[in-house]
């Protein structure tokens, strides 16, 4: 590679950086991230023609975090099984995974970057407590599901599938933005008095030494 093209191909990776993952999974313990705090409403909606395609990489700018820590304990969800997630302010309408708990005591990410993942050993979205659903915001090529996630508002429609054919309709809100650092658990997965929702991607500042983003984003919704 010429000494023109590594210096072209470090710019589309800072740029990838700065304008790929609007938020994702949080690791524990890594230093250097800012404070969380939430975001304004005052934020304006990029429109599709604003957001930039991320530069193909070696692997997702998303992908190098550790995950976000699992919920403690496991719920066994009494409702049916979530199937399909729609949000139509972000153009959201996507098939749903399921995700499990890993060794290290994070959540698994979703394999698919264009479908999110609802976490199984948690309440399943109609439940009284916090159903968790993760999703990716960058890909190998540029945006990927959860890409606008931080520009929903207060109010906004999230409508939930289940395979019983029934249909769970939440509203958000609130938006928050969490440093890596500090994701607060307990705030984030904590007893509610009915049926929560809880989005999350990555999101912040993109750190090359650490390959991952620095914050999480977290659209809380209820019914």
């Amino acid at each position: 590679m010429t000494r023109a093209a590594a210096l072209i191909a470090l710019v589309l990776v800072l740029g990838g950086a700065m304008y790929g993952c609007g938020g994702g999974a949080p690791s524990s313990g890594a230093p250097g991230a800012t404070a969380g705090q939430a975001r304004s409403r005052s934020l304006p909606t990029p429109s599709p023609a604003q957001i930039k395609l991320v530069a193909p990489t070696v692997q997702p700018l998303d992908s190098g975090s550790s995950g976000l820590p699992a919920p403690s304990g496991v719920t066994a969800s009494r409702a049916a099984a979530p199937t399909r997630l729609r949000i139509p302010a972000i153009g959201v309408d996507s098939t749903l995974g399921q995700l499990d708990k890993k060794a290290d005591g994070t959540m698994d990410v979703p394999s698919d970057f264009n479908q999110p993942g609802w976490y199984a050993r948690g309440p399943a979205p109609g439940e009284k407590g916090p159903a968790v659903i993760l999703g990716h915001l960058d890909s190998y090529t540029g945006p990927a599901v959860f890409w606008r996630l931080s520009v929903l508002h207060a109010g906004d429609v999230i409508e939930v599938d289940r395979e019983d054919g029934s249909k769970v309709t939440f509203k958000v809100t609130r938006i928050a933005s969490f440093s890596v650092d500090s994701f607060p658990t307990a705030e984030i997965y904590g007893p509610s008095a009915g049926p929560e929702l809880r989005l999350i991607t990555c999101g912040g500042t993109y750190s090359l030494t650490r390959r991952q983003y620095l914050s999480n984003v977290v659209a809380f919704a209820s019914t």
